[in-house]
């Protein structure tokens, strides 16, 4: 019998299964106890906005910060721990769908007041942690305790309902506005609930990547397959949209955040998508939106996919 213990063990140890892959924790080793508050940081990738993950962080209410991530180290560790007054910052690589079976890695992010998805390969995120424990984790984190949650790049890029999960890599604008169904204009959905982010799709890296063509053809593949005349968030590099559960918002950075709708009839999703695009210029102090919905609303410029290019109509 303990022969048969002692290899069950080894087995699970080489699965990763009951051990936790925490690249290190800064500050206090004990966790504590905060009121946390509700709120959603969308960071569009590059060097991080001070002034955005402050408001993050404030939400924790100083508790334990935890950083999840797929590749990469404990970069964020000391930069956030230094940041604002916190109990702690904890990375974890969570890079296996063996490591999200990880009781302790639950417990850490059951045990946070704050997390943040680094940046990456949304791919890892969608393939190693949905349908597992730590998706679970995420879910009674956001829904039951109410931590503030954020994202940059590939972390932000699994935050909206609608997912660009790069399952089949990468895509440029050209190339989706080449092809609107191209097998690798692949959508996932719904990998955490955030209900202010319904029916939106999110991207990183905006205008430095020239990433709108690319947009709307997601958007496009959404309402010709979902039937959702689905909406999308862009966020610039060195720009962070700091979103309240109430829809009111602050863009803060030195670029912009932009936001589109597809407004085109579904017939026309895949052959001629339309879409309305509002810009909201951040500034390092913030930009004050009242709510998305009215971001949406207000926006009056035309774009339309026509013959494989994108035409400004005004």
């Amino acid at each position: 019998m303990k022969k048969i213990l002692l290899i069950t063990y080894w087995c699970l140890a080489c699965l990763g299964i009951g051990r936790t892959q925490s690249l290190g924790r800064t500050g206090n080793i004990n966790d504590t106890i905060t009121t946390c508050s509700p709120g959603y940081l969308l960071m569009g990738g590059s060097t991080d906005v001070d002034e955005a993950m402050r408001w993050f962080l404030q939400k924790s209410g100083g508790g334990d910060v935890v950083i999840l991530r797929a590749s990469g180290s404990t970069g964020y560790n000391s930069y956030l721990f230094d940041l604002a007054k916190v109990n702690s910052v904890e990375t974890l690589l969570i890079n296996s769908e063996a490591t999200a079976l990880s009781a302790d890695m639950v417990n850490k992010i059951n045990n946070a007041e704050a997390i943040f998805i680094a940046g990456g390969d949304q791919w890892d995120y969608i393939r190693y942690w949905s349908n597992t424990p730590i998706q679970k984790a995420l879910e009674y984190a956001l829904l039951v305790k109410k931590v503030p949650l954020g994202g940059t790049s590939a972390g932000l890029a699994v935050l909206g309902e609608y997912i660009f999960d790069a399952k089949l890599d990468g895509i440029t604008s050209d190339e989706a506005l080449a092809d609107l169904q191209s097998p690798k204009i692949s959508i996932s959905h719904q990998f955490v609930t955030i209900p202010v982010l319904k029916n939106i799709i999110t991207d990183s890296h905006y205008s430095q990547r020239n990433r709108m063509g690319r947009h709307i053809a997601f958007m496009a593949a959404i309402q010709h397959k979902e039937g959702v005349q689905a909406k999308g968030i862009g966020i610039d590099e060195k720009s962070a949209l700091a979103l309240e559960e109430n829809g009111s918002a602050i863009a803060f950075g030195i670029n912009s955040i932009y936001f589109l709708q597809l407004i085109s009839p579904q017939i026309n999703a895949i052959t001629d998508p339309e879409v309305t695009v509002f810009t909201v210029k951040a500034t390092p102090r913030g930009t004050g939106i009242s709510s998305i919905d009215s971001c949406f609303e207000k926006a009056v410029q035309r774009m339309q996919i026509q013959k494989g290019a994108l035409n400004r109509l005004y």
